[in-house]
């Protein structure tokens, strides 16, 4: 038995994005996002909304950072979604973020979260709120690596439970992908 429960934006893993963009002075700010992926090889699409600071900063500047929210910085990544930086002007460093200059777009890289997405800005729909993005590089701190590649268990992202309002971290590999489905061939 099934119980239907409507139409609902419901998924899971819902990745925690936190996207990051200066405005014109060069102040940064964040916001956390969950309606977001991978579009296709080279663009994210995200849903945000006109009212967001980041969202106005975005557009301003042509360029934003995505990184995944960890563990380790779950409350301040939390404090970038429940607050405005339309109300609180230093909402970022509230949060205890520091801002490195991406070397690929205008945008701030956030050295607390340890992978990140630099784009630049594709286009933005006002009725929608989709925004769509190139990523021009990904950058990811050396202590998130094993073998130079990015380690999921180290970088340690958060999805959102969009149904209970929670956060949950990733659990354990329980398969291996493009390999396990050959045993039914």
């Amino acid at each position: 038995m099934r119980k239907n429960f409507g139409k609902k934006s419901w998924l899971y893993p819902m990745p925690v994005l936190i996207v990051a963009a200066y405005d014109e002075k060069g102040v940064p700010n964040a916001m956390n996002a969950a309606w977001g992926g991978i579009f296709s090889d080279d663009m994210i699409g995200l849903c945000l909304s006109e009212g967001h600071k980041t969202t106005e900063n975005i557009r301003a500047t042509g360029a934003f950072t995505v990184s995944m929210a960890t563990t380790d910085q779950i409350v301040a990544c939390d404090f970038v979604g429940i607050v405005s930086g339309n109300k609180e002007p230093d909402k970022f460093v509230k949060a205890g973020f520091t801002a490195e200059k991406s070397e690929f777009v205008n945008a701030p890289i956030i050295k607390e979260l340890p992978m990140t997405l630099e784009c630049e800005l594709l286009s933005y729909d006002e009725e929608s709120n989709h925004l769509v993005g190139r990523i021009l590089n990904v950058s990811a701190d050396e202590r998130i690596l094993t073998d130079g590649k990015i380690d999921v268990m180290k970088l340690s992202p958060i999805t959102y439970d969009p149904i209970n309002h929670r956060y949950i971290e990733l659990g354990s590999v329980v398969g291996n992908a493009f390999s396990d489905g050959n045993k039914l061939k």
